[in-house]
């Protein structure tokens, strides 16, 4: 952040950034050496309070990117986007794998002498699920996304049926949340193009095709919603450029904190507060702490979406058919076995 120039980091929201960072740092640097189970404990008190603390970090790094293009051209204000957010994943996944290494060592099941074969363990490690299932986090997906676009259009509005094809016993090591926010951001761009299209018509199906390949699994997401408009489509990966700048400026002023995860497009609770306290961890990106109406547009879900699937040396494309309606291209990179690519990760993880 200090290789920008002095008025970008003027500038109100990625001052605040800088700031979480200074005081993560300042926090971190000040504990002592970790030499007892205690210790841990409060080493993990320290890593809950600065995950649920930099919440707000990346809708008001969107912010300040769109605010700072006076000073800094568009294509720099991606790679930096880019660079710091693969940075934040590494962080965010190490602390919350730490934080659920030490759960899982002080749940009751770890020394009762007594495992039985389907003992939580077996299907974790830390926040990495052994047996990931893509039918099931698909259909969980298209459940939410449906859900939520029936409640922002009205019950008069057809939602698409999501059909499953392919390899449907398909299991993988990966870590659930990322997945979701990518599948899920899919599954809502595709679910509002369809319905804004035919509206109270019978709307077409958005077809889901899941292929199984030795080295990597691929998810296709094809849907009748009319393509994407010319005007947007060069500038879909990006979070700084494109002619709905000030829109998305505006909406994302309404989203103070953003664990960039499906949970997150739930209808904002009436009790925020309460809704901290339901996630699936408390201080992990699982957690619901931050919610938006999914007719909110932010214009960060595809290039987010596409950042998490690189980093675990995945891919994410999408081929729009002008009139007709769109193909996304989910590539999974089986993590762990020998034809991982090190050499990517190495690469992703040297910032």
């Amino acid at each position: 952040m200090q290789t920008l120039p002095y008025s970008a980091l003027t500038n109100q929201h990625i001052s605040h950034v800088y700031e979480l960072y200074y005081t993560a740092f300042e926090h971190l640097q000040k504990v002592p050496e970790v030499r007892t189970l205690n210790d841990n404990d409060r080493f993990c008190d320290v890593l809950k309070m600065c995950l649920k603390e930099h919440l707000s970090v990346i809708p008001r790094l969107a912010m300040g990117i769109l605010e700072i293009q006076d000073s800094v051209s568009g294509d720099e204000c991606d790679r930096f986007m880019t660079t710091l957010l693969r940075s934040r994943i590494s962080r965010r996944v190490i602390a919350e794998q730490h934080l659920a290494l030490t759960e899982t060592f002080h749940s009751p099941w770890h020394f009762d002498g007594k495992k039985s074969a389907m003992a939580p363990e077996d299907e974790f490690v830390g926040e990495i699920f052994l047996k990931c299932n893509a039918k099931e986090i698909i259909e969980k997906c298209a459940k939410t996304a449906s859900e939520l676009t029936a409640k922002a259009y009205g019950p008069d509005v057809a939602i698409p049926k999501i059909v499953l094809q392919g390899h449907l016993e398909t299991t993988f090591p990966y870590i659930p949340s990322h997945l979701e926010y990518i599948i899920g951001e899919l599954f809502r761009n595709s679910i509002q193009a369809v319905v804004e299209q035919k509206g109270t018509a019978v709307p077409p199906p958005i077809e889901v095709l899941i292929c199984e390949a030795a080295q990597h699994v691929i998810i296709r997401v094809s849907d009748q919603g009319g393509g994407i408009d010319r005007d947007i489509l060069p500038y879909l990966w990006s979070f700084a450029k494109g002619p709905r700048r000030n829109k998305r400026l505006q909406n994302l002023g309404q989203v103070p904190r953003l664990a960039a995860t499906m949970q997150e497009l739930q209808l904002p609770p009436s009790d925020p507060d309460a809704a901290e306290m339901t996630g699936e961890k408390f201080g992990s990106s699982l957690a619901t702490l931050s919610s938006r109406p999914p007719d909110l547009r932010i214009g960060i879900g595809l290039p987010m979406s596409r950042i998490y699937a690189e980093y675990w040396a995945g891919s994410l494309e999408l081929h729009s058919l002008e009139g007709y309606g769109c193909d996304a291209f989910l590539q999974i990179s089986r993590l762990g076995n020998k034809n991982e690519v090190l050499s990517t990760r190495a690469t992703m993880d040297a910032v």
